[in-house]
């Protein structure tokens, strides 16, 4: 298991690394890609539960949500979650009133409001200034928090956390994200010239954000009994299962990446 998940990261971090530092179509690609992707992992598993959502229309709303990322003061999104709403109620409408309509519309809806809504914050926070350097830093906190609580956790971790949600993770290894994460933002703040009383605390929320992103994941799976998303990635599941933890932190460090220059004029990178 570890050892594929060594080899997985050697082929797909050079991939990611180039997307970032290139930008433009080439990164939004790779993120509708991982998002479409994880969409369709989504509307699979919960019909394990019975559920019929419509992949077209589901994936559908995930794209133009991304989509609206390119432009995100046009009112893109809300056209986009207004129509889907509409289809998918009278597609439900057309079927007749089955079991499991009222269900089928709503996960056809919340998946792709989960994985789209959240996704469209890598294309925004990549096209603001720097923007480069932001997801640079949102991308490497995330992995040090994950990295860190899963590495503790597998050696050390005794005690379950969350143990009805993720009972393979431990206190043990969560604290070791939190505290890893929350120094690993700091030091990493400081290359981009973000000052110790405001990287602590955003190193601090981007763990957290890291922590609750793969938790939520879980609870998902858990409700429709599954370990993973999908096995597309040898020893890390699905394209969901890599990009859970980050759909949470790049949200995070994108409202921080507004704000704090706002807040502090003196900031910048």
């Amino acid at each position: 298991m570890l050892i594929h998940r060594v080899l997985s990261a050697i082929v797909l971090i050079p991939i990611v690394a180039a997307a970032v530092y290139f930008g433009g179509l080439w990164f939004f690609a790779l993120v509708i890609v991982a998002a479409l992707l994880a969409t369709y992992e989504f509307l699979t598993i919960v019909r394990r539960k019975e559920y019929r959502p419509s992949s077209l229309l589901g994936m559908s709303l995930t794209m133009l949500l991304m989509a609206s990322g390119l432009c995100p003061h046009e009112p893109v999104a809300s056209f986009a979650l207004a129509a889907v709403s509409m289809l998918t109620l009278v597609w439900e409408l057309l079927k007749g009133n089955i079991p499991g309509s009222l269900e089928s519309w709503a996960l056809t809806i919340a998946g792709p409001l989960y994985i789209g809504g959240l996704a469209r914050h890598f294309v925004m926070l990549r096209a603001l200034p720097d923007g480069m350097y932001w997801i640079g830093f949102a991308f490497l906190t995330t992995w040090l928090c994950d990295s860190a609580a899963f590495f503790v956790g597998s050696w050390i971790g005794k005690h379950s956390f969350f143990q009805r949600i993720s009972p393979h993770k431990t206190t043990e290894g969560a604290m070791a994200g939190l505290v890893v994460g929350t120094l690993g933002a700091a030091l990493l703040g400081l290359v981009l010239h973000i000052p110790l009383y405001l990287g602590i605390p955003l190193g601090l929320l981007i763990s957290l954000a890291a922590t609750f992103g793969d938790l939520s994941e879980s609870l998902i799976k858990r409700q429709v009994g599954v370990k993973d998303s999908s096995n597309l990635i040898p020893g890390h599941g699905g394209a969901l299962d890599r990009i859970d933890s980050l759909l949470f932190t790049v949200t995070v460090v994108y409202y921080f990446a507004l704000w704090a220059p706002k807040a502090f004029p003196g900031l910048g990178l």
